[in-house]
């Protein structure tokens, strides 16, 4: 069966640019791709007719050849031997599996983040760094500037971070000729991978720093400044730019995140922007009501004026007396929780007096106990009905 026009294949005309070519192709690559086209049992034909013809005409020797005498350039009798697939002979499986591979990163490049064409540049990002920060609560309520060493990689300053003897310029890498990655032929796939000499840099240092071997960066510890604004709490995270690891071969650094935990206090419990301080009172001063001293987060001290039979568990609020609202204006508030003490280690005096109140006590001196063991009454008697 006679083969068609290679241009007639590719639908371009035969004064078509390189441009307008590989552009036809990638074109009609993509449309009778035979993983597109499981329905058509000619699709892998045709898709094997457009890689051959574009083959021939991407390459200006082969164009000439076939422009001047036609498919019959490479049926073998024209030029002699020569390798598959130049010029001379027919369009082998090597520069197929090229083209295929080609047509692939066109499909799929864009989706995985690749790029195509192109040296990668020799100078790579350093890393983020983390670094836990302990602080008091005292702290959090007032805000600090706390100094922290940090081990990190910082630029070597022998080579300027370029990791070369005197800050030459490394050399374009032999193997991969700049590109950082390279082909190995598996069958009917051309599988890239990136290059085990220069390690996808594309480039290669000759003459290495003394200092750093190379790698343009050296482990060192260093010492930062970091300002903890008020109101901060357990997982608040500060960045500071450029503070992180140096980068590979003069690269920008990374960041560096300081990630805040607030210590427990042993006097107040934080929810968010406010404070809770449960605060202990004897028996008569929950009874008979009075004044208590509490403390505040700043170190002062503030006067609760407890009210007269007050119970374990009440509340009162002390407003604005909480933390500072992170990067706001607003302050919350500290509330103080009664804990009824009950006394202990009484003398025998104490005692009587307390058996005598005992004794005079009415149900409405206490009457959450006296409505539960009328509840308490009202059950057994039911229980014997």
């Amino acid at each position: 069966m006679a083969k068609r026009d290679y241009y007639e294949v590719l639908g371009v005309s035969k004064g078509a640019s390189a441009d307008e070519i590989k552009k036809a192709f990638r074109q009609k690559a993509k449309e009778l791709h035979p993983d597109r086209n499981s329905d058509n049992p000619n699709a892998e034909a045709q898709f094997k007719e457009v890689n051959e013809a574009h083959d021939i005409l991407k390459d200006a020797d082969k164009r000439a050849a076939y422009d001047r005498f036609g498919h019959s350039a490479f049926d073998g009798g024209m030029a002699g031997g020569g390798r598959a697939g130049g010029y001379g002979g027919r369009p082998g499986q090597g520069d197929f599996a090229s083209a295929f591979s080609d047509v692939f990163e066109d499909l799929f490049g864009d989706f995985m983040g690749g790029q195509r064409g192109g040296p990668r540049s020799r100078a790579s990002r350093g890393s983020d760094l983390r670094y836990n920060l302990k602080i008091s609560l005292e702290e959090a309520f007032a805000g600090l500037t706390k100094q922290i060493t940090v081990p990190s990689a910082a630029a070597c300053g022998a080579c300027s971070g370029t990791g070369s003897e005197g800050g030459s310029e490394p050399a374009t890498c032999p193997t991969c000729s700049g590109m950082g990655k390279v082909r190995a032929q598996q069958g009917f796939f051309t599988v890239e991978r990136s290059c085990p000499t220069c390690s996808g840099m594309g480039q290669v240092i000759k003459n290495p720093c003394r200092s750093c071997g190379g790698a343009g960066r050296l482990q060192k510890d260093r010492a930062l400044s970091v300002n903890i604004p008020q109101g901060v709490e357990t997982g608040t995270r500060i960045r500071l730019s450029g503070e992180g690891e140096a980068g590979l071969r003069g690269g920008p650094s990374g960041d560096l995140y300081i990630f805040i935990e607030v210590a427990d206090h042993t006097l107040f419990q934080r929810d968010g922007v406010d404070l809770f301080c449960r605060v202990p009172v004897s028996m008569s001063k929950a009874a008979l009501g009075g004044e208590i001293e509490v403390p505040t987060i700043d170190g002062g001290r503030a006067r609760v004026k407890v009210p007269e039979g007050s119970q374990s568990g009440r509340q009162m609020r002390l407003r604005a007396k909480g933390m500072p609202q992170l990067r706001g204006a607003g302050v919350g508030d500290m509330y103080i929780e009664l804990a009824v003490e009950t006394p202990v280690s009484l003398n025998a005096e104490q005692k009587e007096l307390l058996r005598k109140f005992e004794e005079i006590s009415a149900k409405t001196n206490n009457p959450n106990a006296s409505g539960f063991f009328d509840k308490v009454k009202s059950f057994w008697d039911g229980m014997k009905g």
